[in-house]
């Protein structure tokens, strides 16, 4: 019986250490488990923050995107309206050329031509001195005629909307290209901040395997301690068992050695033996007085 219960205290301690590492162990991969949410939860909270932002952009590029469409619009308008007006003032010109001499036109196609003649050909001194003075007697021409076109209201008028709207597609197209850089520089941060919120899911999403990973282990871990628990218990039932077992046999035997001895008393009695303080408590507690 001694044996038994030294084997079986030594299994006990056996199992009582496995319940113990498995549940360090399981202790452990839980506090793994809940850094591993923290980083999960932190990642998917700055994930959140680049997607607001990069949402931001993408509201700001569109708002943009818009206004470029208007001024195109605005350009492409004021364009025609130029046209319109070019091809006015040409004809209004025209209308109001002297019937006499060549056009304004002719005036500078011939100006030009001799002003490429003058800076290409190699000319004598007097050859140079008369494209002189036709240039400027062209130039004289020229000038002559445009201020004589200017005095009419009409032209005059003509070439002033012509300005103003020259001004205003120019102006329209300076702001198409303002804002399509805008529009532009949004949408680059826009890409950029998609990237990283990409980047950071998948950390996150790795975070989370691990956390699952490492749930199962400690899942895992948890089970065998309480496995290991449930050996420990059942070595104390058995244990427990065969000591009060032992403790019956051993008060048994006692109660049989102390009646054997209140017989052998008894029997001394019955002889006329004189029988000790200590004989009488032994017989009491026997039942035999």
């Amino acid at each position: 019986m001694t044996e038994l219960l030294e084997e079986l205290e030594q299994k006990r301690q056996v199992a009582n250490n496995e319940a113990e590492k498995h549940r360090r162990v399981r202790d452990e991969l839980n506090d793994k488990t809940k850094e591993w949410v923290e980083k999960r939860d932190e990642l998917n909270a700055k994930v959140r923050e680049l997607v607001d932002e990069a949402s931001k952009h993408r509201e700001t590029r569109d708002s943009l995107n818009v206004q470029v469409r208007e001024s195109k619009e605005s350009r492409d308008l004021w364009n025609r309206k130029v046209n319109e007006l070019n091809d006015l003032v040409v004809k209004l010109k025209k209308d109001n050329l002297p019937k006499d001499g060549p056009p304004i036109a002719r005036l500078k196609k011939d100006l030009k031509n001799l002003e490429f003649k003058q800076m290409t050909s190699v000319l004598s001194p007097e050859k140079e001195r008369e494209i002189i003075d036709l240039l400027s007697q062209l130039q004289a021409q020229i000038k002559e005629r445009e201020k004589a076109l200017e005095q009419n209201a009409e032209i005059r008028n003509a070439i002033k909307e012509l300005r103003e709207a020259k001004e205003k597609a120019e102006n329209s197209h300076r702001m198409v290209g303002e804002l399509a850089e805008k529009a532009q520089s949004e949408h680059d941060k826009m890409i950029e901040l998609y990237e990283q919120a990409d980047k950071l899911r998948k950390e996150a999403d790795d975070a989370q395997e691990m956390f699952i990973e490492t749930k199962l282990k400690a899942d895992e871990e948890h089970r065998k301690h309480i496995e290991s628990i449930r050996q420990v218990h059942d070595y104390d039932k058995i244990i427990t068992g065969l000591r009060q077992k032992a403790r019956r046999a051993r008060k048994k035997k006692e109660e049989s050695s102390a009646m054997k001895e209140a017989e052998e008393i008894f029997d001394r009695f019955k002889k006329g033996e004189k029988l000790s303080t200590e004989d009488i408590m032994t017989l009491q507690k026997s039942g035999y007085l």
